[in-house]
């Protein structure tokens, strides 16, 4: 026969101040047991919905501050934008500039088939008179105005695409062009790639050419002096911009005017 054993208790005396009775409770002890064991529950509870919940309120505390960045780089997207449209414009503005002093006739690498090769302007030397008097080679800046060289004098056989005899100056349409040395004007004519242009001989054998002009003063036969003005700058024959074309042979060949000719300050 199975022996039932007694339910333990706890006993709680509870004592109010004002009053000398008191009370007594019985409390079984599983049911403190069964209370505490519900607590520990509600505490592991309260632990796990704390790291779980912790993260997400963490990030959904951060979403204001993202909106606030995402708006920023939003604007700063923007400003990019138009930085890049104004520098588009100044690049085209910055190619119209080049093209209208001509500096976008400098020579570049070769691509394919090239324009043909100015030919030198020719001249008949026979009815032509001797160099006169007090002539000088050149040695002269042709403008009074200041410009600027575009192109240099180049060889083809330098691994150029195209010779340039001479040197290119951007310089406003109608300047005075003067002889670089006293000689006598062996050609004015017009021609195809350098337009209106004055032939000037010199003596030692050397002459100077200036070519694109506007208008030619100068005359066939007449003897000039350094500095005198036989024409005015133009955009004449093969040119895209104003400029002057200033060249130099000696024997009938080309050389640098940089290295005869130093541009007056």
């Amino acid at each position: 026969m199975k022996i039932k054993r007694p339910t333990r208790h706890m006993l709680f005396v509870v004592f109010r101040e004002d009053q000398l009775d008191s009370r007594t409770y019985r409390v079984p002890v599983w049911v403190l047991q069964a209370c505490a064991g519900l607590g520990a529950s509600l505490v592991l509870v309260m632990l796990l919905a704390i790291a779980y919940y912790a993260p997400i309120l963490r990030a959904a505390s951060q979403v204001p501050g993202l909106t606030r960045e995402v708006a920023r780089l939003e604007t700063a997207n923007a400003q990019v934008g138009e930085l890049a449209e104004a520098l588009d414009s100044v690049e085209a503005g910055y190619q119209r500039l080049r093209q209208m002093i001509g500096a976008d006739i400098v020579p570049q690498p070769a691509l394919g088939p090239q324009p043909l090769v100015a030919a030198p302007v020719l001249v008949s030397r026979l009815s032509v008179p001797s160099t006169p008097p007090g002539a000088t080679p050149p040695s002269r800046w042709p403008l009074d105005e200041p410009g600027y060289v575009t192109r240099g004098a180049s060889d083809s056989s330098a691994g150029n695409y195209e010779a340039h005899q001479g040197i290119d100056i951007a310089v406003r349409e109608g300047s005075l062009v003067r002889a670089s040395g006293g000689g006598t004007v062996l050609e004015v004519g017009a021609n195809q790639d350098y337009g209106l242009y004055v032939l000037l001989r010199h003596p030692d054998g050397y002459e100077s050419m200036y070519g694109h002009l506007s208008r030619r003063i100068a005359r066939r036969g007449e003897a000039v002096r350094e500095g005198e003005v036989v024409g005015l700058s133009g955009n004449t024959g093969r040119s895209t911009a104003p400029h002057l074309h200033f060249e130099i042979r000696l024997l009938g060949r080309p050389v640098d005017p940089a290295g005869l000719v130093r541009e007056e300050p």
